[in-house]
């Protein structure tokens, strides 16, 4: 029988990659209208209605764009309608987030040393916390807090260090981050699901219908996607944070996600004003980087855990039943001896400073713990360690196997 974990890697394999080439498709369609609509410049020869024409060049051909500020006098024979990009980027990133956090939230999304939690109650949490940016951000939209755009910003900036902080306090900081991103995600494909896609249908139903549309639907429109537009930079940056441990491995990791959204902002703000004028603030990305030289100087202070703390936690369910199993000896000594010099809380291997991925693999609740992965970079699959660091013998990655496979079926 083939082997269910290399099945199961595969999946979330396979969905990452979905998710990635979504989101690139969203991502790309996002900042390619925002700077359309702000380069677009009027003309006298513009058709009644239009608001403002573009020219460009690419791959050999010119493309001439022109936007109707409300819509044009008649239904086009051929709409595209610009959409699914957001809904299978969402969609895919819950179910990898489901894959990687749910299903193995024991590793993963809960740590014990933070809140006393039971798996469900963090996959509980994890669901829920979603929907409360979106329920929140869309009541301000709708109250007067509409006509102070940046009032409102600042509040939903507000509203983002919260949820950072409050992540911080439950999950592993890898997760806190990673949720955080959803948290901010959500709100923007709501954005296109609730608001800007039904706003359009509306304009497009009354060209059908012969009636002028309104102009205020396309105006809701353009604010929610000019939100979106500021907060896609930040949303990627926690997305790819669970890769780097500096930027969750540490106690303050809930500020460096709060100061990202600012970073954000400054770059946004530079590219959308040089779309618009020619020119962008230069100040912007002196701010942009001294906030990277405070994220990077915040993610120098490393957590306080040392090896005796470690060994003196008492194992989890799932630690217990792994370091339990037949062979934990033979796969321990194996891991100590061929993974433990980068995978320190203090690594002795050449110039590294922190484990990577802030992967611990010292005590036995830390091999315990990491099991699955370790089975899969170590055992089946020669991926660790590196080949230039350490050369694993076979007989020490078929202890790994065996290990595991005794745990799983003793299971």
């Amino acid at each position: 029988m083939y082997d269910f974990a290399v099945i199961w890697d595969w999946i979330a394999f396979s969905v990452r990659w979905l998710h990635v080439i979504t989101a690139m498709a969203w991502i790309g369609a996002s900042f390619y209208f925002i700077a359309l609509d702000l380069m677009l410049k009027p003309a006298p020869d513009m058709p009644e209605g239009a608001s403002g024409e573009e020219w460009e060049v690419h791959g050999g051909g010119f493309y001439h764009t022109t936007k109707f500020m409300v819509a044009p006098a008649r239904m086009p024979e051929h709409l595209t309608w610009h959409k699914w990009q957001s809904y299978w980027t969402w969609l895919s990133g819950a179910a990898l987030l489901a894959i990687v956090y749910w299903v193995g939230g024991e590793l993963y999304l809960l740590d014990p040393t933070k809140a006393d939690l039971s798996l469900w109650q963090g996959i509980v949490i994890s669901a829920l916390s979603l929907t409360i940016g979106w329920i929140a951000y869309d009541l301000m939209c709708k109250s007067k807090l509409k006509d102070h755009p940046t009032a409102l910003m600042l509040l939903l900036f507000a509203i983002l260090v919260v949820m950072s902080w409050g992540y911080n306090q439950i999950f592993t900081g890898r997760a806190a981050l990673l949720h955080l991103g959803a948290f901010t995600a959500t709100i923007m494909t709501a954005n296109v699901f609730f608001q800007i896609m039904p706003n359009q249908r509306i304009v497009v139903a009354d060209l059908k219908a012969g009636r002028t549309p309104d102009a205020k639907y396309g105006k809701i429109a353009k604010v929610r996607s000019t939100h979106n537009n500021y907060l896609t930079l930040p949303v990627i940056f926690l997305m790819l944070s669970n890769h780097y441990p500096l930027a969750f491995g540490t106690q303050y990791a809930w500020i460096i996600a709060s100061l990202i959204f600012l970073t954000g902002v400054t770059i946004r703000h530079y590219f959308n004003t040089m779309h618009k004028t020619g020119s962008g603030p230069h100040w912007t990305w002196a701010v942009t980087v001294l906030l990277m030289i405070l994220i990077a100087w915040l993610s120098s202070v490393r957590p306080t855990e040392t090896w005796e703390d470690a060994e003196a936690r008492p194992l989890t369910p799932h630690e217990a039943r792994f370091a339990a199993a037949d062979g934990f000896d033979a796969a321990y000594d194996s891991v100590i001896s061929n993974c433990s010099m980068c995978h320190a809380r203090e690594p002795v291997w050449g110039s590294m400073k922190w484990a990577p991925k802030a992967v611990y693999l010292e005590t036995p609740g830390d091999v315990a713990r990491h099991a699955g992965q370790i089975y899969l970079q170590a055992g089946i699959s020669h991926a660790m360690p590196p080949p230039n660091a350490v050369q694993m013998d076979a007989e020490a990655r078929a202890t790994i196997v065996a290990w595991v496979q005794a745990a799983r079926q003793a299971n």
